[in-house]
């Protein structure tokens, strides 16, 4: 099972915040033991390597980008995965490249709190908690 996780997801985890840390924590733990491939979006590496370097310092954006680089397939984004997002017409663009990098990337489920933004995604769409109770 292939698994897109949206960004805030993986902010969750490294920025600790209850109550969803738990749940998003838990997820990465099963990719870590292979019990699911996870995947990120590749513009999550530069919005995440920008926010820890602002609120922690060169160091812990190196530590974070290694541990990004090393348990996650990072899905690489073209154009056609640009045009793919816009053709879903979904209100957030952001989120429209995060359903359209899944579908391209034959991604079985994404993996967000945010489900009811997804509503056009062409991959399923659930909330760690249901990932967790559902499908692990």
């Amino acid at each position: 099972m292939k698994v897109m996780l949206d960004l805030n997801v993986l902010m969750d985890v490294l920025q600790h915040r209850d109550p969803f840390f738990a749940s998003a924590a838990a997820i990465c733990e099963r990719g870590r033991l292979r019990r699911c491939s996870l995947a990120i979006p590749s513009h999550a590496m530069t919005t995440i390597s920008y926010i820890v370097r602002k609120t922690a310092g060169a160091e812990a954006e190196g530590t974070v980008l290694d541990w990004l680089l090393d348990s996650f397939e990072v899905v690489p984004a073209d154009a056609q995965v640009f045009r793919q997002a816009k053709a879903l017409g979904m209100d957030d663009y952001e989120d429209a490249v995060v359903a359209a990098s899944a579908e391209l990337s034959k991604c079985d489920f994404i993996v967000t709190r945010n489900v009811s933004d997804f509503a056009k995604a062409k991959v399923p769409v659930v909330n760690p908690a249901e990932f967790l109770a559902s499908f692990l």
